[in-house]
């Protein structure tokens, strides 16, 4: 496992170094150091995992094998993110429309607009002079990349604008972009692994490449869609906060709710279990970075924000409605508002969305206090707070296969992680992990309907999962917390465990 963290490290270095440096010589040595260094952290940090792992010897080879898929192509991807001309090195190098699209493109072009336009939300700025509204969006371009309109809250532009200062031209930018998402999806599997007990934390590790060579990771790591490092952060934020690090804990969670607003519903099970001082630093460090977006852009990009937000919570906001075959793909709750005007349901709209977003999300906050308000075994709470995060992102109206199961393909390994491996264990792990990684491309010209009735697949049991974890924690009986001696030694020396 060691050699896997460091050639991943390196790769991810590799890129990130690239983008900022602008030169390969540099980048090459800077992936050399941070892949030697991660080896050498995976291995300091995970020294006493040595019980045995009770898999069977199959189960060995298939996350073996995973691993050396999930290196492969990693490394291809990390060609075309280095070299946008190698188009073939992408994800799906057969469909135009997932070799061009990238989502960073967004974040580029807002962190460049936010200071100098009246309104950063306004469709015109991201989407080509002859678009027609009735019609699918057509964007501008950067190169070959075409622009993505941007929807986020203007704090999560702080990050966005820091790189902007190391590379001001997008092929760089999401060099650097891409590498950092990268690492911060690692490093929050690594966290989460290292927060279990032994004989989970090395199932944990064994199962953690099939995450990573997932086409859903891979899809969302090319597009640059943040998804996967809020994510990934938000899990890094909880066992930070659970392990007694309140202000790192907090601040990363103050950042990426002011950023997607969906991990405050961590924020809400922090405060019904009384976790006053996390969510006193979560409050004290959402001041903060609201202060330092105010000096940094301004009070404008607020009030466009305010304007903006009932049309983010219905879906208006969102051009990909215009799109059946965006629509089919669809994996939110409100979606399904428009998967059935697929099927003749004509009569509904975006009120309707905004309906079924909100009564969906009264289900959700209340099933968020339930689960707060119980005791949770210690190895069940890192796939609470997964279970909760999925509740989350499954509010927004626009949810798309590219990135929507990736925190259930997480759940997915965590569960059988902590779970006594049995003999079925690896044929009905399989058979979950494919079902989630059902994935169509829009320009594949499948009939939307067809592809609505495929979608519902991975869409049905990501929520089958967060429902199956959650009542899974109400009827445990909690443990007294023993941590293992792995982890002592580090939690008292870093703030970031792993």
């Amino acid at each position: 496992m060691r050699h896997f963290v460091a050639g991943l490290v390196a790769l991810f270095a590799f890129a990130a170094a690239a983008g900022a440096s602008g030169s390969f010589v540099i980048a090459g040595i800077a992936a050399l150091a941070a892949g030697s260094a991660g080896g050498a952290i995976v291995t300091r940090s995970f020294k006493d995992v040595r019980s045995p792992l009770s898999f069977s010897r199959s189960t060995v080879i298939a996350c073996a094998m995973a691993a050396a898929l999930a290196t492969l192509l990693l490394a291809r991807l990390t060609v075309y993110i280095v070299d946008p001309s190698r188009t073939p090195y992408s994800v799906v190098p057969v469909s135009e429309w997932e070799v061009r699209h990238s989502c960073a493109t967004a974040y580029y072009m807002a962190s460049d607009l936010v200071r100098r336009v009246p309104n950063l939300y306004d469709l015109g700025l991201y989407a080509a002079p002859d678009d027609d509204p009735r019609l699918p969006r057509k964007p501008r371009t950067i190169g070959i990349f075409r622009v993505d309109q941007y929807e986020y809250p203007p704090p999560f532009l702080l990050v966005p604008r820091a790189l902007l200062t190391l590379a001001p031209d997008f092929v760089h930018f999401r060099m650097i972009w891409y590498g950092l998402n990268g690492l911060v999806v690692l490093a929050g599997l690594l966290v989460v692994a290292w927060h279990l007990r032994a004989a989970a934390a090395g199932r944990a590790l064994l199962l953690m490449p099939f995450v990573l060579m997932s086409i859903i990771t891979l899809n969302t790591l090319q597009k640059g869609n943040v998804q996967l490092t809020v994510i990934a952060a938000g899990m890094i934020a909880m066992v930070l906060v659970e392990r007694k690090q309140h202000a790192a804990g907090g601040a990363l969670l103050a950042y990426l709710t002011l950023s997607k607003l969906y991990p405050g519903l961590l924020v809400l099970y922090l405060l019904a279990r009384k976790e006053w001082r996390a969510v006193a630093w979560v409050s004290a460090g959402a001041l903060l970075l609201f202060l330092a977006t105010l000096l940094d852009v301004g009070w404008q990009p607020f009030v466009a924000f305010r304007h903006q937000l009932p049309g983010l919570l219905s879906g208006e906001a969102f051009p990909a409605f215009r799109n059946p075959a965006a629509v089919a793909i669809n994996h939110s709750i409100p979606g399904l508002v428009f998967k059935l005007k697929l099927f003749g349901l004509t009569g509904l709209g975006f009120g309707a969305s905004q309906l079924v977003g909100t009564v969906y999300m009264l289900v959700a906050v209340a099933l968020t206090l339930v689960v707060a308000r119980r005791p949770v075994r210690d190895e069940l709470a890192p796939l609470v707070w997964m279970a909760i995060l999925i509740l989350a992102t499954l509010r927004s109206p626009f949810l798309p296969q590219s990135y929507a199961p990736f925190p259930a393909i997480w759940l997915l390994t965590l569960l059988f992680a902590v779970t006594p491996p049995r003999r079925w264990t690896l044929t009905s792990f399989l058979a979950l992990y494919l079902a989630l990684n059902i994935f169509m491309t829009t320009d594949s010209g499948i009939d939307p309907r067809i592809m609505a009735i495929a979608a519902t697949i991975p869409q049905a049991l990501i929520v089958a999962l967060a429902v199956f974890v959650l009542r899974l924690s109400l009827r445990s009986t909690p443990t007294p917390r023993t941590v293992p001696s792995y982890a002592v030694t580090h939690a008292s020396a870093s703030s970031t465990p792993a």
